[in-house]
């Protein structure tokens, strides 16, 4: 699942008429680098989903074929944050394991460590968290790893939610669907229960949450030469 439902209102007003998924960066819009990425790690069936401009972020991707892939959208209207967002689309999903991705990032993590890392998920291992080290900006929620890999949300703790993960769909068994929840009380009682596994990605990785950081990775790819055959 690429998760694509945000407003993007640090981004204005480059989202006031294009959804931020679709913002260039690299020579291609933002989500299509996910797309890509997945198809290269053999995911054929992907599922996204939309709030704001969701009619124009379809007419752009359409059914996926063009990348090999087959598209299902799950429409939102109002945007259900991120936990809302899984569990509305779960009977698109299925009942495996599956990965998820944030739309508006940009990793180097290896995708293929994910979908191995779904494959030992089950309702009492729930997910499989990709943490990276607590950026100097404003990030998600402070999150611990333990020596046997478990992860739980501690204040003060060095790493925070890459939104890169696998998701056993039990972990969002208590979460309604089409209604706005957010992914923190989530992790929270997970974590607490030690049904959260993580590992540590060192690698690149942006939070393309304002111009400014769009122009960065912008660059950053032109210098890196980075093409459509890399993630």
């Amino acid at each position: 699942m690429i998760l694509a439902a945000g407003r993007g209102e640090r981004m204005r007003p480059l989202t006031d008429h294009t959804p931020k998924p679709l913002l260039p960066v690299g020579g291609k819009p933002l989500i299509v680098w996910h797309i890509e990425a997945l198809a290269r790690a053999g995911i054929r069936d992907i599922v996204i989903n939309h709030a704001w401009l969701g009619e124009v972020l379809e007419a752009a991707l359409g059914d996926g074929a063009r990348w090999g892939v087959s598209i299902a959208w799950s429409r939102e209207g109002e945007p259900l944050e991120t936990a809302g967002g899984i569990a509305t689309a779960l009977p698109l999903l299925g009942s495996e394991p599956f990965v998820a991705i944030n739309g508006d990032i940009h990793a180097d993590f290896p995708l293929e460590r994910l979908i191995a890392a779904a494959k030992g998920l089950d309702a009492d291992r729930q997910a499989h968290l990709v943490l990276i080290p607590y950026p100097g900006h404003k990030a998600g929620a402070a999150l611990a790893l333990d020596d046997e890999a478990r992860v739980r949300v501690a204040l003060g703790a060095p790493y925070t939610f890459s939104g890169l993960a696998a998701y056993h769909p039990a972990l969002f068994k208590g979460v309604p669907p089409h209604q706005k929840h957010p992914l923190l009380p989530v992790f929270a009682s997970a974590g607490a229960a030690g049904r959260i596994r993580g590992e540590v990605h060192a690698g690149a990785w942006t939070d393309v949450g304002t111009p400014e950081r769009l122009a960065e990775l912008d660059r950053q790819l032109a210098s890196t030469g980075q093409t459509s055959t890399q993630h």
